[in-house]
């Protein structure tokens, strides 16, 4: 049976409650009707919480009256329905499988009975009063914080010229070179070399970056998160086009950090951290370590490190 939704898609009252009823009442199995009723509950629990939130606000404007709250009402509950039509909290999906998801047995005689009751029960239950509502608002709120400043934080860490990069990154290069005793520049420069200045990091599939600045590698010796992308490796001096998987990390500070304790724990890497005094011989300790298999690799990183552009940027990083 398919449940007739004229009125749950308008608007959210005890009509569409009843007729709710009447068919979780009238098909207690089909489960395109239990879906339907899950969807209204669902936008019945949003319209109350969206309410409990506006009675838990700190006045009326002076632009307020019956008619604009009248009107907010109303939009607030379309926006219920639109939310739970549009995957809105998953409650409806919870709802589905708790109360007809799987077929009936004599522990879940009737799935929809207990929803049918639920929905009873709504029409009795007063909504949550202003001091109820505070901790949820306040939470609410802060979530609502934290994803803006994780907005925030990814717009401020993109890349658009060589200065913002290194302005940028400048005081995590420091204190990664302060721990192995190499210039700020010398990892600056790889970093550059390795990303094109910022403008190439990583991805996964999902667009997502994974903050590593210095391309390593995700061998078996690490068990974090990682990406595959296709490389170009040289062997035996040719160029060749591999698959590879790439280290990924929460953000570019954790991408400085594995940087330095990839250096210090990979023995082949003691000889480079011996020269850090010399930056020039520091990145040809690497290149002969086998950091990489670009045979210009050293050379590469040199220009970039002893380009007038770089000490003029980072001059400037530092006393930013």
């Amino acid at each position: 049976m398919a449940l007739n939704t004229h009125i749950a898609q308008t608007a959210v009252d005890f009509q569409g409650l009843a007729v709710l009823r009447r068919s979780a009442n009238a098909d207690k199995t089909d489960q395109d009707t239990l879906r339907q009723v899950a969807g209204q509950f669902e936008s019945l629990f949003v319209n109350m919480m969206l309410k409990s939130m506006r009675d838990a606000s700190l006045g009326e404007g002076i632009l307020d009256s019956s008619q604009s709250d009248m009107y907010q009402d109303m939009a607030d509950q379309q926006l219920a329905m639109d939310l739970s039509s549009s995957g809105g909290l998953g409650l409806q999906d919870v709802i589905v499988r708790q109360m007809g998801g799987t077929p009936a047995n004599k522990e879940n005689q009737n799935g929809t009975d207990a929803l049918t009751n639920a929905i009873d029960s709504i029409k009795v239950r007063p909504a949550l009063s202003s001091v109820e509502l505070q901790p949820l608002a306040k939470a609410l709120v802060n979530e609502v914080d934290s994803a803006s400043e994780l907005t925030k934080e990814k717009a401020d860490m993109s890349f658009d010229s060589p200065a913002s990069f290194v302005e940028k990154l400048w005081s995590m290069a420091k204190k990664a070179g302060d721990k192995i005793g190499v210039a700020a520049e010398a990892i600056l420069s790889q970093a550059a070399l390795e990303t094109g200045w910022g403008k190439h990091v990583i991805e996964h599939k999902s667009g997502e970056s994974t903050h590593n600045l210095f391309n390593i590698k995700a061998d078996s010796r690490w068990d974090g998160d990682k990406a595959a992308i296709g490389t170009v490796e040289y062997r035996n001096g040719v160029a060749v086009k591999e698959q590879a998987q790439f280290r990924s990390y929460d953000d570019y500070q954790q991408s400085f950090d594995d940087y330095v304790d990839f250096l210090q724990t990979q023995p082949r890497y003691q000889k480079a951290l011996q020269h850090t005094d010399n930056p020039n011989e520091f990145i040809d300790e690497l290149h002969k370590a086998g950091y990489a298999t670009d045979p210009a690799y050293a050379d590469k990183i040199k220009r970039i490190m002893n380009s007038e552009t770089l000490a003029q940027i980072s001059q400037q990083a530092a006393y930013s």
